[in-house]
């Protein structure tokens, strides 16, 4: 018998309830953790859609206090997260739910991180690196795209070096996410598509990665077909609540996959980018897809045959370097119907930038599960070719 342990993988995840009125049911699982005063974290464009006030209701209903914390930028930084856990602790709360999208989530997390082990959340950037577990998290997403309801990742700015972490840990996977499609009902369609190529990336990427398996796999693969049958749609016809709920569906199951297997060199480089130009995330994963996928395809020809497939590309009589060039087809057609075309020259970067985006991509843990092993040079390259 074989006892290499060599395959093993591990699996995790919240408790996910997901449909339509999901969100209504957040009081019954704070009054589940014992919650006596809940902190509610979200930020200003959620708050004025309204999405906070069913949460408030559900709390009220059951005689649960909360408190409100919105202070929270769109790539949610580390003096925000320091701030929320101040807030947390001085208000004597004991149960965090996130309403929002990746930034509320991941600033919802730090939060968690942060009054738990009381030390700065830059100081937990890596893998493992929380010692004491967080306070209960109940996740309400109101984006397709993030996934950080269902994974063990969390990303904050550090605005003093111009840098986004990681922290990668399943004390950060949250306890329940209630993922309620109707709540993406507010995003507008520049949104919509950023979110939505989020996930793609997030499947295509832990589909490729070196931590992949048998469980993360089926997981990424049918994220791929709902997005890419969905998206476009739900782009051009953004109050469809079935696209929604598809869209919606598509990226659980993409977090599932990618907070299990990891991800990418997309998103070591979109993570330096963002934290350098504070970019939305979406779009710069849409501006990298096509040319890390050129830059590792060599490395996992296989796999990226079958995503050729599964995104419905006859692959039948062609060599490997013409199904290479049917998926950059099919990938830079679908960011030109959903409206991202933007190039690097475009987003503010110039050739003299590469060298520092380079330089903090090459350090990020996500780039540790690239197919293709990489130095700093061959991102570089990666990044003149996007310009």
């Amino acid at each position: 018998m074989n006892t290499s342990l060599s395959n093993l993988r591990k699996f995790v995840s919240p408790e996910i309830i997901f449909g339509v009125g999901a969100r209504k049911t957040v009081g019954n699982f704070a009054r589940n953790f014992g919650a006596h005063r809940v902190l509610i974290v979200s930020d200003p464009g959620v708050l004025a859609a309204g999405w906070v006030t069913d949460v408030k209701q559900s709390l009220e209903e059951i005689g649960i206090d909360y408190r409100l914390y919105t202070d929270v930028s769109p790539n949610p930084r580390a003096e925000e997260v320091m701030q929320g856990a101040a807030f947390y602790t001085q208000e004597g709360c004991d149960v965090i739910v996130a309403v929002g999208g990746g930034s509320p989530m991941d600033c919802a997390k730090g939060i968690g991180i942060v009054s738990a082990n009381s030390a700065n959340i830059l100081s937990f950037e890596g893998v493992d690196q929380i010692q004491a577990p967080v306070p209960p998290l109940i996740f309400i997403p109101t984006t397709a795209g993030t996934s950080a309801d269902v994974s063990q990742f969390a990303i904050i700015s550090d605005e003093d070096s111009r840098t986004k972490i990681s922290i990668i840990s399943k004390a950060v996977v949250p306890d329940v996410s209630l993922i309620d499609p109707v709540t993406t009902t507010t995003m507008d369609p520049f949104l919509t598509a950023c979110t939505g190529v989020d996930a793609m990336v997030h499947a295509v990427e832990a589909y490729v990665s070196t931590a992949s398996g048998p469980l993360t796999d089926m997981y990424a693969l049918e994220a791929i077909k709902l997005i890419n049958t969905n998206l476009v749609a739900l782009v051009a016809n953004p109050s469809d609540i079935q696209l929604r709920e598809q869209i919606m569906l598509g990226s659980l199951k993409a977090g599932l996959a990618f907070s299990n297997a990891i991800l990418g060199a997309v998103h070591a480089m979109a993570h330096s980018l963002g934290g350098y130009l504070d970019l939305p995330h979406g779009l710069c994963n849409a501006i990298l897809l096509d040319h890390v996928i050129d830059y590792n395809y060599s490395s996992a020809e296989d796999k990226f045959r079958i995503i050729t497939d599964t995104v419905g590309i006859d692959t039948r009589g062609l060599n490997s370097q013409q199904i290479k060039q049917r998926l950059l087809d099919g990938v830079q057609d679908l960011k030109q119907q959903v409206g991202l075309t933007m190039r690097l020259k475009e987003a503010g970067v110039s050739s003299c930038d590469i060298p520092i985006l380079s330089g903090q991509a090459i350090k990020d843990p996500c780039l540790l599960t690239n197919p293709r092993k990489s130095n700093k040079r061959d991102v570089e390259v990666v990044y003149e070719e996007a310009l």
